[in-house]
């Protein structure tokens, strides 16, 4: 059985969700192979973490030579594990750094890349079939790569982690740098500050606010507190200045793909459905009952989200009590 390696998206070795789904989808496709890129200290931490969600082998990559500069080193040392390793398939999450790396990678093997899939099958011998939400999310494509080494960045949620013992070997592997690809370096960084909610785009619900919400987002934070959800907004609630540009979902925003996606206060024009239309669950609370957002919705609730919001929030905390 053929090896598929997925990169494993970590930060200081914390292995994120979205890496986990990726080995979900590795076993159909294969022997799932992990690519550690990190401190060889954390080694050991995140080979019991991978080993417990199905990983077979787990190559490290220490990254001396790569911390420091931008993805070009990443994409070098995914090259030579490709060549060292033949694999069916190359898995990466599909992260802003994560489509930038496969895009290199693609280059350098002359194989065909495939972003932003939401689902991932085994397909026949000529490769995996992957699906994809495109043009603003008005159609929903099949394809597979018919050149090289087929390499896929798949977007979170699109599967779910399944905890099952792999072997976890441990391989130490060395990439040769090249200089050209140093060229790049971070010379400064600072960490986001942490809101004690999940990441918006690896969340299982996101609940956002829209031109609706007139500037109080106290009702949708609330709510989304309740279930341990992220918080979006709509690009008018940036574009008013309510919302920082990082909590913005739509095309010049974030994409997300919750198990649950609550709408409130937005209309639902194409350019924030485009960010959030593969939800697997839409909901949507709007005062006005022909507002667009509800051609897409499961579930719609005509009313004001000042007053029902609230009054959901409390009902789910009384309930969790």
């Amino acid at each position: 059985m053929s090896e598929v390696l997925v990169l494993v998206d970590h930060v200081d070795g914390a292995v994120r969700k979205p890496t986990l789904e990726l080995l979900a989808i590795a076993k159909r496709l294969g022997e799932p192979s992990a690519v550690f890129i990190g401190d060889a200290g954390k080694t050991a931490e995140v080979a019991e973490k991978l080993k417990a969600y199905g990983a077979e082998k787990i190559y490290a990559v220490e990254d001396s030579q790569i911390k420091g500069y931008l993805v070009a080193p990443k994409a070098e040392a995914l090259q030579q594990l490709v060549a060292k390793t033949s694999p069916a398939a190359v898995l990466i999450v599909s992260s802003y750094e994560g489509k930038e790396i496969a895009g290199r990678l693609a280059i350098k093997l002359e194989s065909g890349l495939i972003t932003d899939a939401v689902d991932v099958q085994a397909g026949d011998d000529k490769g995996p079939v992957t699906t994809q939400s495109v043009f603003a999310g008005n159609f929903t494509v099949t394809a597979k790569v018919t050149k090289g080494t087929p390499i896929i960045t798949v977007k979170p949620n699109a599967a779910t982690p399944e905890e099952s013992a792999g072997a976890g070997t441990v391989e130490e592997f060395t990439a040769e740098i090249s200089d050209a690809a140093k060229t790049a370096q971070i010379v400064a960084s600072q960490p986001r500050k942490a809101t004690g909610r999940p990441e918006l785009t690896e969340a299982a619900i996101v609940v956002s606010g829209g031109r609706g919400t007139g500037g109080n987002f106290e009702p949708i934070e609330g709510l989304a507190d309740a279930l341990g959800a992220a918080v979006g907004a709509s690009r008018a609630a940036v574009d008013s200045g309510w919302m920082p540009h990082s909590f913005q979902v739509g095309q010049t925003g974030k994409t997300v793909s919750p198990q649950l996606y609550v709408a409130n206060g937005i209309s639902g024009a194409i350019q924030h459905r485009a960010g959030m239309q593969t939800s697997k669950t839409i909901v949507a609370v709007n005062k006005d009952d022909e507002a667009p957002i509800f051609e897409l919705v499961d579930f719609g609730v005509v009313g004001d989200l000042h007053t029902v919001l609230p009054a959901a929030t409390e009902e789910i905390n009384k309930r969790k009590g």
